[in-house]
């Protein structure tokens, strides 16, 4: 059975490459040109042929299949990808002033069932690997022609629930063969698994670490986020008070404004004392419709108020900016909806 060499690290493939009779140095080769975008063996145009011949015949690139692509008018492309096994997953690209972002998925449907998000819907399929969470990124680069140069691991799937492919995706686009992408340029979200939030403080204190928050309270958050039932709100802000102290970032507390439920004015005066005191940013989202959840976003203008509020609270605060409105944007629909034909 052949090897799939987009799923290993820089060690695993010089050891491969060694035991396949073949000096270490080609596995810096190959990783490099796995991370340029080549899709096969015979791109690597500065191996030998009987180098590309052996690895043809013990090893494949398995790439994602470019399922469908939709380009909004401000330049936000949404990825649908089709993986080896006819899963579908999904990824952003986004053109910033700072560089281009892409955020990509950790799995293949989630379990975490927040009821505001097409994600879940469905439910967990499976984990995805670290390789197919790295090729998400160069396959749109290779589609854009352009270079990524921040990642956000905040599509389809709790990340922290698949934390060893995690950590080896982080290392392998950290990595200066690979996409040699800053650990500073890359943002992690979480729902609020506790105590994987510890761990990772210690092992990535660099990478940023965004909260799925939604809610000021028990009651509300119990209600839209089944995470929260294990993980209470006062345990989960103790824990981002505590990663703060640790690594000294600041923590993104990723807030979507769902109207009737968490935008009210009492709901956000509970958020301000919540967060007082921490080095924070609170980033407002005008929820995108999801027709199956039956709730529906606020307002722009809600949304500028309440970050008025915040910002006068001594809270940073920025609404999301819009991008993608003429496409599906909501995170997971575009899986979705291809699901449902």
């Amino acid at each position: 059975m052949k090897v799939n060499l987009m799923d290993m690290s820089l060690a695993e493939l010089a050891e491969f490459v060694e035991e396949a009779g073949e000096k270490p140095f080609r596995a810096k080769q190959i990783f490099q040109w796995i991370y340029r975008g080549a899709a096969g063996f015979d791109e690597m145009t500065d191996l030998s042929k009987a180098l590309r011949a052996k690895l043809e015949e013990r090893a494949e690139i398995k790439c994602l299949d470019i399922e469908t692509v939709q380009t909004s008018s401000d330049g936000t492309g949404k990825y649908l990808f089709r993986t080896h096994d006819g899963n579908f997953i999904e990824s952003v690209f986004m053109k910033y002033k700072y560089g281009n972002s892409v955020c990509i998925s950790s799995q293949a449907g989630c379990a975490m069932g927040c009821s505001f998000c097409a994600s879940g819907i469905g439910g967990l399929v499976r984990d995805l690997t670290a390789g197919e969470m790295a090729d998400q990124i160069i396959s749109i680069e290779r589609d854009t022609g352009e270079k990524i140069s921040h990642i956000v691991v905040m599509g389809t799937g709790e990340p922290f629930n698949n934390y060893g492919a995690l950590t080896k995706f982080l290392d392998m686009v950290h990595a200066e063969e690979g996409l040699n992408i800053g650990l500073r340029n890359i943002t992690v979200s979480t729902c609020g698994i506790i105590p994987v939030m510890e761990q990772f403080a210690d092992d990535y204190p660099q990478v940023n670490l965004a909260i799925s928050l939604h809610a000021p309270n028990d009651e509300i958050r119990n209600e839209i986020m089944p995470v929260s039932r294990k993980f209470p709100l006062n345990e989960l802000i103790a824990a981002c008070r505590e990663h703060v102290d640790k690594t000294g970032r600041r923590i993104t507390f990723e807030y979507a404004l769902i109207r009737g439920v968490n935008d009210s004015d009492d709901a956000i005066r509970q958020l301000a004392n919540l967060l007082r005191g921490m080095i924070c940013h609170v980033n407002l989202i005008p929820l995108n419709d999801v027709k199956e959840s039956g709730l529906r976003g606020s307002s722009r203008l809600r949304a500028g108020e309440i970050a008025e509020f915040l910002e006068g609270r001594g809270i940073p605060c920025t609404v999301r900016r819009e991008l993608g409105s003429d496409i599906d944007a909501a995170c997971g629909q575009l899986r979705l909806n291809r699901m449902k034909d």
